[in-house]
């Protein structure tokens, strides 16, 4: 790890300590290390430099729009390879509640959520994209080695 000194005027150290109060962190170099973190995760994300994604898409739709439920089982099964798990809660006798995680490309998950989200009947939408990237490699779990698939945040 690494230690810097950095200077803050004091209207910006009183706002990082009452984030630091609000959240409960156990120090100042817990939260500094969240929010750049956070800060280069979306510098990412804003200059394509994020090729690759895991994200999770939430919307709430209403169930009784026209063919509303069909589109969206079209949209899924058309997206196969980006959804790895999908979740519906009924919310009361007219709405529902989708989490769906997705995995892939971040232009393609991108433009699937929009997909989504701009269906007649769906409300609320909303994407949390985490910058990712997938490799394979070959570790012992076991008695035998396995190549499989690991993702790592960025």
């Amino acid at each position: 790890m690494q230690r810097i000194t950095i200077t803050l005027d004091d209207e910006l150290m009183e706002d990082l300590d009452a984030l630091i109060a609000s959240r409960g962190y156990a120090s100042r170099s817990e939260a500094i290390r969240d929010l750049a973190r956070s800060g280069i995760h979306q510098a990412l994300l804003e200059d394509g430099a994020a090729e690759t994604c895991i994200a999770v898409m939430s919307f709430v739709f209403e169930h009784e729009t026209r063919a509303l439920a069909q589109r969206l089982l079209g949209c899924f099964h058309s997206h196969h390879d980006l959804t790895i798990s999908s979740t519906h809660l009924p919310l009361d006798h007219h709405t529902g509640l989708q989490v769906v995680i997705l995995r892939g490309p971040t232009k393609s998950v991108r433009d699937f959520a929009e997909s989504i989200e701009t269906e007649r009947g769906v409300r609320h939408a909303r994407l949390v994209i985490v910058p990712a990237l997938f490799g394979t490699e070959e570790h012992v779990h076991g008695p035998h080695a396995t190549p499989h698939t690991h993702v790592r945040t960025r």
